[in-house]
């Protein structure tokens, strides 16, 4: 055998086996949405506070902050909080939610929109024992609060989360791109210990929250999550997916700001989660190495049996993806059908465009978000 044929084999066998593993956890995560779809009622719904952070004009914002103005809970207060008055349209605030103007002088300094989660816990009712926090961007079903505190019972339960699946009202190729990309995330949540909790659709006792020290983890830092995700973790407790907690964003991007946005969500990881990123980079390294071997064999029969196998794989995923989405947005079924083409059949072209995101984010300290400059 070649040197040249043994590199091949020595990138193709544990690409294999990668893809394999990957489809082994599939039917145990439909199951699992299965089983917590539509949601489980709550043993109780002990009283909560919702808080939002809003940061300008969001697209769909009057709508988003309305269906989280609209849950079906006994008892909750939705907070509204921004860093200063001109980052509010009051016009788009529901009558029920309760306003706040952050000062935002906290110190040490930390990133903004930590800033004004900081100011709204601190002004939350005494009688809620359960904070949410939810994003601007994003619409909610009536049954997201329910989704998280029925999650918070789960045995050793420090955080529940939720997760984004994007379906652009008004389509377009970088939309439905966003959406492919996005969507890996989204079919790698599921039961057991999930790595970190999205600050989207993220849930914890107000107990655990002083327990665990968040405020603490939250000072001098930029990503609310990691962090969460980093104290939850660190005082041995897990953090529990609730699929019945899925954000639909509505919204709709372009091509500079979809790949601008993807490289700035993974400078954060890789300064806030340096092994979660490592292993990314490392696994999409290698298959899309194996697969442009694989082109440049063709038409070795070994090689066309990888790539296809590669090919499989990745629509596999999409579908499931796809399809668990469905299971936690039902009605929006018919829009997320129209997005087979990216997530099923373009799934190659969605690896190649996490391969570059990888890259681009390994380099720089320096992210803008929300008008800002942080260094991270």
């Amino acid at each position: 055998m070649s040197i040249p044929v043994l590199w091949y084999w020595f990138l193709a066998i544990p690409t294999l086996l990668l893809a394999l593993e990957s489809l082994r956890g599939e039917g145990r995560r439909r199951r699992y949405f299965e089983s917590r779809l539509p949601t489980p009622e709550p043993g109780v719904c002990p009283p909560a506070t919702v808080i939002v952070p809003v940061k300008g004009p969001d697209e769909g914002l009057r709508e988003n902050l309305a269906s989280l103005a609209a849950l079906d809970y006994p008892d909750y207060e939705l907070i509204v909080v921004a860093r200063r008055e001109e980052d509010l349209d009051r016009s788009a605030v529901p009558a029920s939610a309760r306003v706040l103007i952050a000062d935002g002088r906290f110190e040490p300094p930390c990133g903004e929109k930590i800033e004004n989660l900081l100011a709204a816990v601190g002004r939350a009712r005494g009688k809620s024992e359960v904070f949410a926090f939810a994003d601007s961007d994003g619409e909610v079903r009536a049954g997201w609060l329910r989704a998280l505190v029925a999650a918070l019972e789960e045995p050793r339960a420090g955080a529940a989360t939720g997760y984004r699946w994007h379906v652009p009202a008004r389509p377009n190729a970088a939309s439905l791109f966003r959406s492919a990309w996005n969507g890996v995330i989204y079919g790698g949540m599921g039961d057991g210990d999930n790595r970190f909790a999205w600050g989207g659709a993220m849930a914890i006792r107000r107990e655990t929250f002083y327990e665990t020290d968040v405020p603490a983890y939250w000072r001098a830092a930029i990503s609310d999550d990691y962090r969460l995700s980093r104290a939850v973790h660190a005082a041995g407790l897990r953090i529990v997916f609730a699929p019945g907690a899925t954000v639909a964003a509505r919204d709709r991007t372009d091509w500079p700001e979809f790949l601008g946005w993807i490289r700035r969500q993974l400078m954060i990881t890789r300064a806030n989660a340096p092994r979660l990123w490592w292993l990314g980079f490392l696994a999409h390294v290698l298959y899309c190495a194996t697969m442009a071997a694989s082109l440049a064999a063709l038409p070795s029969p070994g090689a066309a049996l990888v790539f296809a196998a590669q090919l499989t794989a990745g629509c596999i995923k999409g579908r499931n993806r796809l399809r668990l989405a469905a299971l936690a947005l039902p009605h929006l079924a018919a829009e997320l059908r129209s997005q087979s083409a990216t997530q099923v059949w373009a799934s190659p072209v969605v690896t190649w465009i996490w391969l570059w995101s990888f890259a681009a984010s390994a380099f720089g300290r320096t992210i803008v978000w929300r008008g800002r400059r942080y260094r991270l």
